[in-house]
């Protein structure tokens, strides 16, 4: 029961609106621009639906899962020339590429570890498959952020099981949330921050889009791109006959065409804003569905495995960073995009005054999208 019922499509979409609009205000503050505006956005959706006033699962949040995740990947991706990425920041791709090694051994540390066999039953799954779909499920999100994740809750078929998505859903929005403020908190602790390699990430730097040449042909040209590259994704899928590689289709259709042609893809100004815009929607939508009662009934396991993920994960992150002399804000910036994406890398590192670290913190993040699906998906097949 909620304040709000599931069939109130337009008043569903206004409060999810809203509070994106709110979470985006709020960031500018000095308190929310330490959390940022998509930690504010799920923190808030998962309060306001935990009280009751919107439900946890409605054919409004559908429609966002639906058609907003696959048209964010190619607004995210206009700018993911692979050159760029992998020589114009390579201390920063070479921090990320660490940050992924530890999400994919704490993964496989905390799989083996415990047993997940009984968990999602109604996915319709043997439990070894379940195993291997949660491993897949868990090593995405904790790569490329919360668009992978959902990415791979329809790819391994967990979406199926509503009672264990949602408690998922409730684990990863949660402890995403914590391990930002954790990591953001890293830098004042001065026994840490002396055994790092010190280094000035002071100088001003501005995000990939200048928000003077966003226009509104740009914004629509940008839209129809998007979708044009998902309908020519969806079309090649349907033409193989597997689904399951969709998203990773769709990937690579973008990343090709920004690789190939960087000049003609970087006049599609604003697409990178409208897609965070519709990001804050969608961490809205998606951490409606974290039902904290469900996590704690339904899967407590959950619980355990992200924070058995989640210490491999920092501890393979500051050791082996401090090994190749990587700096602290480097490898916080990497471990933030890995976890929650491009949109809260580059936040967190101008808020932090790593101004040089902003549009790395958008590379690396947009890197994490491009791998997360294809991590994610290689886990659940070969495990």
């Amino acid at each position: 029961m909620s304040l709000i019922s599931p069939d109130n499509d337009f008043a569903l979409m206004a409060i999810l609106f809203l509070i994106a609009g709110g979470a985006f205000l709020a960031e500018k503050t000095r308190i929310g621009a330490q959390l940022t505006g998509a930690v504010i956005a799920i923190l808030t959706s998962i309060a306001v639906a935990n009280l009751g006033l919107i439900p946890h699962s409605a054919p409004a949040f559908d429609f966002v899962f639906s058609y907003f995740v696959p048209i964010l990947i190619p607004l995210f991706l206009f700018k993911a020339d692979l050159r760029h990425m992998l020589f114009e920041t390579t201390r920063m791709t070479m921090a990320f590429l660490i940050a992924a090694l530890g999400t994919i051994v704490g993964v496989i540390v905390a799989v083996s570890l415990l047993d997940l066999g009984s968990l999602a039953p109604a996915a319709g799954l043997e439990p070894e498959q379940r195993e291997a779909a949660i491993a897949g499920l868990f090593a995405s999100t904790y790569i490329g952020g919360s668009v992978n994740y959902a990415a791979l809750g329809e790819i391994t078929g967990l979406r199926g099981d509503a009672s264990f998505f949602s408690a998922a859903t409730a684990t990863d929005n949660l402890f995403s949330a914590v391990f930002l403020g954790t990591i953001a908190l890293l830098p004042g602790w001065n026994w840490l921050a002396r055994r790092f390699t010190s280094h000035d990430h002071g100088e001003k730097q501005s995000v990939p889009t200048s928000p003077e040449r966003i226009t509104a042909a740009s914004l629509t040209l940008a839209m129809a791109c998007a979708i044009s590259f998902v309908a020519i994704g969806d079309f090649i899928t349907a033409a193989i006959g597997v689904s399951g590689l969709r998203y990773a289709i769709i990937t690579a259709l973008v990343v090709t065409a920004a690789t190939a042609f960087p000049r003609l893809m970087a006049r599609l100004h604003g697409g990178f804003e409208l897609g965070v815009g519709l990001a804050f929607v969608f961490f809205a939508a998606i951490a409606a569905g974290a039902d904290i009662l469900a996590m704690v009934q339904i899967a407590p396991q959950l619980v355990v495995l992200v924070t058995i993920l989640l210490g491999v994960h920092l501890t393979i992150l500051l050791g082996v960073g401090r090994l190749f002399r990587l700096t602290l804000p480097e490898l916080i910036t990497a471990s933030n995009a890995a976890v929650l994406g491009a949109t809260t890398a580059p936040a967190l590192a101008a808020a932090k005054g790593w101004h040089d670290l902003v549009t790395p913190g958008v590379l690396v993040g947009v890197l994490g999208y491009a791998l997360g699906t294809f991590a994610g998906t290689a886990i659940f097949h070969l495990w």
